[in-house]
């Protein structure tokens, strides 16, 4: 399949299962939008300035899952115990809930179900010329960065966790993005997927970190 068909194909995956995932999802959503209305002062999504495809920037939707201005306060990177996480919040990440909203990025065409995850443009500005290629793909809610660092907070630690990022996951996270970019086929995204259903599915069976 040439690159034209795949992407037309994506395209039409992608349509399908965000109607299919909104219609039988939208319950959840609107508990979800009341429980972080009635958790904390504040509105009910957080619209984070995000790097697109071709370095096309937009912004990500997502539920808010920390108090307001978070990030002005302490950084993008959240770290364990963050203390800019509501009750709420820390639920709602725990199981993905936040990233629920990123279905209205899939429908206009922002984001894809499986792609790159979207960066900040502090982090792609300094993209090496390899590391460009990343943005010839449209970003997604998952991918093999997801599946590897699906509890982020673990991997940066309490103190400092911008630099921690910076320093420790965006080189290893860059790496996984640039083998989507080179493998990325129809089968790749089917997995992925079902690979991010079952770490989201085996959460209530994880033992806490203490």
């Amino acid at each position: 399949m040439n690159g034209a068909a795949f992407a037309f194909v994506k395209r039409i995956f992608d349509l399908v299962l965000a109607i299919v995932a909104l219609s039988l999802l939208w319950p959840v959503l609107l508990i979800v939008a009341i429980l972080v209305k009635r958790s904390s002062p504040g509105p009910v999504f957080y619209r984070g300035l995000r790097t697109g495809r071709f370095g096309t920037p937009f912004y990500i939707w997502k539920f808010r899952s920390m108090v307001v201005d978070g990030e002005r306060v302490g950084g993008t990177t959240t770290a364990e115990n963050d203390p800019r996480i509501t009750r709420v919040g820390l639920v709602i990440r725990k199981y993905k809930l936040d990233e629920l909203p990123q279905l209205f990025n899939v429908l206009t065409g922002e984001m894809s179900f499986v792609g790159p995850r979207p960066e900040v443009a502090e982090y792609t500005d300094s993209y090496s010329p390899d590391e460009q290629r990343i943005l010839n793909v449209k970003p997604g809610i998952t991918d093999w960065a997801s599946l590897e660092f699906n509890d982020l907070q673990s991997h940066v630690g309490r103190e400092d966790a911008d630099r921690a990022f910076r320093e420790r996951v965006l080189p290893r996270k860059n790496q996984l993005r640039l083998r989507y970019v080179d493998q990325q086929s129809l089968w790749f995204d089917f997995y992925i997927l079902v690979q991010t259903f079952l770490v989201v599915a085996s959460k209530p069976f994880r033992r806490s970190r203490t």
